[in-house]
């Protein structure tokens, strides 16, 4: 068999699942995997001896282990590593409990990280392979109402830019996705919604109010996102990090001018700041 090897997490719906379906499409074999693998069925049908399906609960180390060890038992090898599981969270910072914002971290931080981490050893002695981390544009941006779930992308985009220089020498490489708003479940029954504050609605309403009506009227397409993400792939020199649609690459980019602003205009006073440097005010 030819054809490149993924690891996929979270291939019940969504860009877990359009990329499965897009490895299939392109030769490859799959090992897709899902707390519940009964709602893999499908993908078993399409793709017949090029597909394996496992549980991975990716809290459960346990099952992230014998996932691991399924793919590498069944095909040989891993290619490329997607770790995309994960939820949406909204509510204000004050509205959040602790116990709520913990379990959020541990599926969309921890969680990948351990995928990461099992894989590593093996794709270190390989010499090869790709880890995709499913981000957002919610990992280099936040709005009220986000800052849970921008708090666990903000976190895996940190250690993951990391993780690329670190495993740079080993020709393993990592590429950070970040999308806008698609056609997924995120609005639906994967987002967590925190028991509101009054008086926040003032500044997250508007937030609530969107995701409450999102679903079905993002713009983005996740078969065209899969594609993407395949071609990226396939590139000599692929970027670090591949935003996706209008509005991540528009978001992104006024963010990033708004903090080059800040940095220009405050350049002064910052750099005053070392042993022997004069004072000087903004």
């Amino acid at each position: 068999m030819t054809g490149r090897v993924w690891l996929i997490t979270g291939c019940s719906a969504g860009f877990g699942r359009e990329l499965a379906e897009a490895a299939l499409a392109a030769g490859d074999r799959v090992v897709a995997t899902a707390r519940r693998v009964e709602t893999l069925a499908g993908l078993v049908e399409r793709g017949g001896d090029r597909v394996r399906v496992a549980r991975l609960d990716v809290t459960d180390a346990a099952s992230i282990g014998a996932a691991v060890a399924g793919a590498l038992s069944a095909f040989g090898r891993i290619d490329v590593v997607v770790n995309n599981a994960g939820h949406g969270s909204v509510g204000a910072v004050e509205e959040l409990s602790m116990s709520d914002l913990r379990a959020l971290m541990e599926v969309m931080f921890f969680g990948a990280t351990a995928v990461t981490k099992e894989v590593l050893p093996h794709l270190r002695r390989q010499g090869s392979g790709t880890i995709v981390q499913m981000s957002s544009m919610g990992g280099q941006l936040t709005m009220p109402g986000f800052g849970a779930y921008c708090a666990a992308k903000f976190a895996l985009e940190g250690l993951s830019e990391a993780l690329a220089a670190e495993v740079a020498p080993f020709g393993v490489r990592v590429l950070i996705v970040e999308p806008g708003a698609f056609r997924t479940e995120f609005g639906g029954h994967r987002m967590h919604r925190s028991e509101p504050i009054d008086a926040y609605r003032v500044s997250t309403g508007a937030t609530r109010a969107s995701v409450d009506g999102m679903d079905g009227t993002q713009p983005g397409d996740p078969a065209r996102a899969a594609q993407a993400i395949l071609e990226v792939l396939g590139h000599d020199d692929p970027p670090l990090r591949l935003a996706l649609g209008d509005d991540a690459v528009d978001a992104i980019r006024a963010h990033h001018e708004m903090l080059r602003g800040d940095l220009d205009r405050w350049e002064k006073l910052s750099r005053a700041t070392g042993l022997g440097s004069s004072r000087s005010d903004g």
